[in-house]
């Protein structure tokens, strides 16, 4: 008879002893390690707010304010309107030909290149083909290989063709991003079970109708992540554009600002501070609307696939 089981002598039916319970001894070295992490995240998200903080408070001041009243706090006079409206208005609004440039830039550099990223990366995940691996090699070469460091030979093969001080001097090459190609080619070897694809393909499926139906759809939380990094590099471009452009008609916002703040810094010139500073303010304003309406689809993805039928 095995040793769970107990016989009462009344009734001769066995009965089960009941199991142990064992009961956990709870670890004080996690309490310690957790409060330990958040002062950590603190400390980094105070690190990385302050200049944020700065630029918002001392973009509310005038001219005079800025040096004359502590960074991190107000001054007497709220001139934050007052200072966008110089900003839109100085020059004859050039600002406001700056951001569209900018824009233009983001739209077809970008865009074109987190459309070539996703193209490249599921053709390169699905697909076999000779070469598979050289082409893993030289997308991992040209990852490492710093921007700067193509700057040059960039700026002399566009001078040979006669496209450099043109729009297409910088978006030509936000074209290529690397780096958008190698995180497409990773996530969607992993994000498109072959088998869907398979199956899609059973029923008479085309593969530009797999791609757009089946695979598009899954691969949204990659196209966004690649989409941002795009973004925020081609908004933030200065070094492309200094060595491309020289017209001040086809600045992006990054080289019009410096030109102002040149201007500001130069003995004789016009103090116009307070204008670089709500430029700069106006400046990363789309950047953070692009984050927070881009953010469902990043919890989207984390969510997929969490719950199974």
């Amino acid at each position: 008879m095995s040793t769970n089981a107990l016989m009462t002598p009344s009734s001769g039916r066995t009965r089960r002893a009941r199991p142990r319970i064992k009961t956990r001894r709870t670890s004080h070295a996690r309490p310690t390690r957790s409060i330990l992490l958040t002062v950590l995240t603190a400390l980094v998200g105070i690190y990385a707010l302050i200049p944020l903080v700065w630029l918002l408070i001392n973009a509310t001041k005038t001219q005079p304010d800025l040096f004359s009243s502590f960074g991190l706090w107000f001054s007497g006079d709220f001139a934050l309107w007052d200072n966008i409206v110089g900003v839109l208005t100085y020059d004859g609004g050039v600002f406001g030909r700056w951001f569209l440039n900018t824009l233009m830039y983001v739209v077809l550099g970008a865009g074109g290149a987190t459309l070539l990223a996703l193209l490249g990366g599921y053709g390169l995940a699905k697909f076999s083909f000779p070469g598979k691996r050289a082409v893993f090699a030289v997308v991992i070469g040209a990852v490492a290989v710093p921007g700067t460091a193509l700057a040059v030979p960039t700026f002399l093969m566009f001078a040979n063709m006669g496209l450099t001080n043109t729009p297409w001097s910088v978006i030509i090459p936000s074209l290529i991003s690397p780096f958008g190609l190698y995180l497409m080619w990773t996530f969607a070897a992993d994000a498109v079970p072959d088998e869907i694809m398979e199956a899609a393909r059973i029923d008479g499926a085309s593969e530009v109708r797999t791609f757009f139906q089946v695979s598009l759809p899954m691969l949204a939380p990659g196209i966004v992540t690649v989409l941002l990094f795009t973004v925020v590099a081609t908004w933030n471009n200065y070094f492309l554009p200094l060595i491309m452009l020289r017209d001040p008609d086809w600045y992006p916002l990054t080289l019009g600002l410096n030109a102002w703040n040149q201007q500001a810094t130069t003995a004789g010139g016009e103090a116009i501070f307070n204008l670089v500073i709500a430029g700069s303010l106006l400046t990363i304003l789309p950047l953070i609307a692009v984050f927070l309406l881009l953010q469902r689809y990043w919890q989207s993805g984390l969510a997929a696939g969490s719950v199974k039928e």
